[in-house]
């Protein structure tokens, strides 16, 4: 089968790879930020576009293509009905989550921000509207509370190849079958940005502590804000430290060799992995705070 390939970060790579090896891949669109896809199309002479695809330029290379299966894969741009009419047998989207449960961009992340216990993979036909057709298969992955949002990836990184391979040789052997989506039970959740990492200490310590590992190394990075110095924030543990009630939530309450201990609004916390763009000395009795 010939296909038309639209991917984007490591996780496209990998899924370009896979496919370059396997199938006949007439052409790639990617984002300009994807070097990594880009220097492969380039090595492997394989034709490709980096930018918006509603661009004039992509627009007419759009217009000349033609394809059974279109792919997309961690794309980052929505793909308008020109791009899907492409595809004379399917428009395939993979998707990072159990749709129809977070639809949107950085699903897993959401996911473990909002303490769930599993997410997961759904391949499903593409409309013009973003994740709401029919589901062709689910695989379910486990939330460990180890995991942050990068580890959540590296398990995508195995998988996503697996599926697609298993769907293309079920498009062979005309075993394909469709799944309507419930669009009652539907959540959407929106684009994130560095900006929006955020500490707020009046949460309480369990998501405080979710909204920090879903945001981890080599991600961005939850954060907050001490002296005027942004403070990122990696790592912490929950501690059984005492405080009153009445201490403001943000607090230092101890700081020593392991880490430093902060109040939140039912439970005090230790941050073991952070960082300061120049060194910081912490003080006992001072408070991290929301926004410089």
């Amino acid at each position: 089968m010939n296909i038309i390939l639209l991917c984007s970060g490591n996780l496209g790579l990998v899924v370009l790879k896979q496919i370059h090896s396997k199938e006949q891949i007439i052409f790639v669109f990617t984002d300009k930020a994807s070097k990594g896809i880009i220097d492969y199309c380039c090595n492997n002479k394989l034709s490709f576009f980096s930018g918006n695809p509603r661009t004039a330029n992509a627009k007419q290379i759009i217009s000349s293509l033609s394809c059974e299966i279109l792919l997309s894969v961690n794309y980052l741009f929505i793909v308008e009905q020109e791009l899907l009419d492409a595809a004379s047998c399917f428009a395939i989207n993979l998707h990072g989550s159990l749709l129809p449960k977070y639809r949107g961009r950085t699903p897993h992340v959401w996911a473990i921000i909002n303490g769930e216990s599993e997410t997961g993979i759904s391949a499903h036909l593409m409309t013009a509207e973003v994740d709401n057709g029919p589901v062709i298969k689910q695989v379910v992955v486990k939330i460990e509370q180890s995991d942050t949002g990068d580890s959540i990836l590296q398990k995508y990184n195995k998988l996503y190849p697996e599926i697609v391979q298993e769907i293309l040789l079920e498009i062979r052997e005309n075993k394909i079958i469709f799944i309507e989506q419930d669009h009652t039970r539907a959540t959407y959740f929106g684009k994130r940005t560095p900006e929006d990492g955020n500490i707020n200490w009046n949460w309480q310590k369990e998501r405080i502590r979710n909204w920090i590992r879903a945001q981890a190394n080599p991600y961005p990075g939850a954060f907050t804000y001490y002296d005027g110095q942004k403070v990122i924030v990696n790592e912490i543990e929950f501690s059984d430290y005492g405080f009153s009630y009445l201490e403001e939530n943000g607090k230092i309450l101890k700081i020593n060799s392991e880490g430093i201990i902060v109040k939140t609004s039912n439970g005090a916390i230790k941050l073991t992995n952070y960082k300061t763009e120049i060194p910081v000395s912490f003080k006992e009795g001072k408070v991290l705070i929301w926004e410089n």
